[in-house]
């Protein structure tokens, strides 16, 4: 009799075990990046922005770091440097960016 229930509770265990497994990988699949990442048209090219929830927390139209203020030559550049900067959000660092990143990220200015 003790050797059917241990093999009930040893089966139901591992069904529980299973589920709930199943469930934490979902919920970690599903967790999704609220920060999200858009390139604009400037006059003079392109810029990015990065939204939270939905809300604008950076608008970038020129190209930092630089002495000139100059926009983004292409839309590409642009949405490097801004994935970058949303990278950088992601991790908790302080976004900003130096010349060496924009050198590594081969930006034209």
């Amino acid at each position: 009799m003790t050797i059917t229930n241990t093999k009930i509770f040893f089966r139901y265990l591992r069904k529980n075990i299973l589920f709930i497994f199943l469930v934490l990988q979902l919920t970690a699949c599903t967790k999704s990046n609220k920060l999200k990442t858009e390139a604009f048209k400037t006059t003079s090219g392109w810029g990015y922005t990065i939204a939270y929830k939905n809300k604008i927390i950076i608008r970038q139209s020129v190209i930092p770091v630089i002495n000139d203020s100059k926009s983004f030559s292409t839309e590409e550049d642009a949405l490097k440097v801004g994935n970058l900067v949303e990278n950088k959000l992601s991790h908790n660092r302080s976004p900003t960016v130096t010349k060496n990143d924009l050198i590594l990220l081969k930006i034209k200015f």
